[in-house]
């Protein structure tokens, strides 16, 4: 190959290695380790691979590989894919960034809303006993009803949080924020 044709694919290399840098720096707002991040941003770029083509290009142990793209599956940022004819499974990275930004923050967002408004309840629940018990002190009870209102307020966040999802994972956001400008 001659020095002509032999640059431009360097600088496409050097070009892809810059975004893959950058994109597997950045995935730590995903919660996944560096190992997955560098595979997610390789992967980026590829329509498809298999375990055997990641463990090459990226020289990772079949358990690290493993659990690498079984972390990315569960946020919804790699999808196992079917090739006809294979015996082997091919995987595909998520390439819209609004889709997984939106699948991976709603469902943390509804973990977090689901969590906090269960224990909200049960709380309020356990403070409404304390201030309807005939032997709780005064003191007892206006710290209990304290806690109470504090929680009750509480709540509107996570109803927010709850409309920001479902806002969101109607498309809706979007006509408040468009996606181009």
């Amino acid at each position: 190959m001659s020095k002509a044709t032999e640059r431009p694919d360097v600088k496409i290399e050097e070009a892809k290695d810059k975004v893959i840098g950058a994109i597997a720096e950045t995935m730590d707002l995903y919660g996944v380790t560096p190992a997955a991040a560098n595979l997610y941003a390789t992967m980026y770029f590829e329509d498809q691979m298999t375990l055997d083509e990641m463990r090459t290009e990226l020289g990772m142990s079949k358990p690290s590989m493993s659990t690498s793209v079984r972390r990315l599956q569960e946020i919804d940022m790699v999808k196992k894919t079917y090739t006809r004819g294979s015996r082997k499974h091919t995987y595909t990275a998520e390439k819209n960034f609004f889709r997984s930004f939106m699948a991976f923050y709603c469902q943390m967002w509804e973990r977090e809303v689901k969590i906090n408004l269960d224990a909200i309840r049960e709380a309020q629940e356990d403070f409404i006993e304390v201030i309807k018990d005939s032997h709780s002190t005064p003191e007892i009870v206006a710290k209990a009803k304290k806690y109470y209102d504090q929680l009750e307020e509480s709540k509107t966040y996570y109803h927010w949080l709850d409309d920001l999802v479902e806002n969101i994972r109607s498309g809706k956001i979007f006509e408040f924020l468009p996606k181009e400008k």
